[in-house]
């Protein structure tokens, strides 16, 4: 049987194959991982269909697939070939001399990146084959030898290498300016278009304020031990309070909800507030849906859910669609101050920050108070500045007194 792309949605085009989890001739179990696409948004995987055998691979890793395309066949009631059999259908089929380092197709592609002769390479694969790490221990062992190969030094250097006979002194320095080019992820070009995108079609522009987080903080430290009790684990965290306030500021203030399409202005009805997070990929932005309908509890929960599937690479699409509002925190990573770029379509975007003690007069007194920068950036076209100036304040007033968010003041 054929094993084909999944159906992308409309929003994607194509993808491409990222990672081949077996190899050719292999024996698989039905539902183990067989491959992974990566398309501009999420990581796609397929999985074996039944138990059997993965007789071949058409679109090997980096190739461009489209939805439905074939990519390899299966054979359900197959056997899983022997080293020797699979090592010689490898090379009869790509016209090469039986003697040849039988190689995976990741292996090829990494060795032609990295210039290793895969003759030298001693396979620890079944049967000899040599795979994608015997590769990458080979590249490491030709960087450290004493003369650096001339792709790897880059141009800079390549008098020092066409020299050699005549000097084989090279500088500590010289030896150390490597470089390496590798293609983007699919993930970071699609950031990088959107972020480009935003700038030029958006008339952006960032409002800033602090915030007292001293009510915050004491309300976690007073209630944090009974509050995973009664949620099953689930620990109180800054980001809840934040949503909340968020959509009770988005209730008042219904152009921050709102969208602009052509020459339209779509005013949402609902409150899907998207948390950006950190992954390996890229930054990626699941939605949390209805928020005006979520307790603390249930935003902290879904929060984390999101998290542990984003850095496994098992976020879906309708994980990430949609979303009327986004918030980002720069404060974990230590980020005092920062102009977060907008999510396009949606109007506005919250950035939150570090939390640092600072001097601060209260009732004509200096105390110490742990505050935090907040950023609001918005879109002038239609959002005025007064309205983005006072939904920002909306915001500190309800983390300043955290009962404003119960109360709905």
């Amino acid at each position: 049987m054929d094993i084909k792309a999944p159906t992308f949605p409309e929003s994607i085009a194509d993808g491409s194959i990222a990672q081949w989890h077996h190899q050719e001739g292999a024996f698989v179990n039905k539902d183990d991982l067989l491959v992974d696409i990566e398309t501009d948004k999420v990581v796609i995987e397929v999985y074996a269909p039944a138990d059997g055998v993965l007789v071949s691979i058409l679109k090997n890793e980096g190739e461009t697939v489209l939805s439905d395309e074939i990519i390899g066949s299966f054979d359900e009631d197959g056997q899983a070939r022997p080293a020797e059999a699979e090592d010689e259908a490898v090379s009869s089929s790509r016209g090469e001399d039986i003697e040849e380092a039988i190689a995976s197709p990741a292996a090829r592609k990494l060795a032609s990146e990295k210039g290793v002769d895969l003759k030298s390479v001693s396979g620890s694969g079944k049967g000899g084959r040599i795979t994608k790490e015997d590769v990458e221990a080979a590249g490491q062992v030709d960087k450290s030898s004493d003369i650096p190969d001339e792709q790897e030094i880059g141009p800079a250097s390549e008098s020092i290498v066409a020299k050699e006979s005549v000097n084989l002194s090279i500088s500590d320095s010289s030896a150390e300016r490597i470089e390496r080019r590798v293609p983007m992820t699919r993930l970071r070009a699609s950031i990088a278009k959107r972020l480009v995108e935003a700038q030029q079609n958006a008339a952006m522009l960032t409002t800033f304020n602090e915030v007292d987080m001293s009510p915050i903080m004491t309300i976690r430290k007073r209630y944090q031990e009974e509050f995973q009790r009664s949620h099953n684990g689930t620990r109180l965290g800054f980001m809840s309070f934040f949503v909340r306030a968020a959509t009770e500021a988005l209730k008042r203030f219904p152009a921050v909800n709102a969208s602009i399409d052509g020459e339209d202005i779509v005013y949402h009805g609902y409150y899907d507030i998207g948390v950006a997070v950190s992954t390996d990929r890229g930054l990626v932005v699941p939605v949390l849906r209805d928020t005006d309908a979520l307790g603390l509890a249930q935003i902290e929960s879904e929060i984390v859910s999101y998290g542990e599937k984003a850095r496994e690479n098992k976020l879906s699409l309708e994980d990430l669609s949609g979303g009327t509002f986004t918030i980002t925190n720069g404060g974990i990573f230590g980020s005092l101050m920062s102009t977060p770029i907008l999510n396009a379509p949606q109007t506005g975007v919250l950035g939150m920050h570090n939390i640092v003690e600072r001097p601060m007069v209260v009732e004509g007194e200096i105390v110490v108070r742990p505050m935090m920068y907040l950023a609001l950036s918005y879109d002038h076209r239609l959002i005025d500045g007064k309205d983005a100036v006072q939904f920002l304040v909306a915001i500190k007033g309800m983390i300043e007194d955290p009962a404003r968010i119960l109360l709905e003041l």
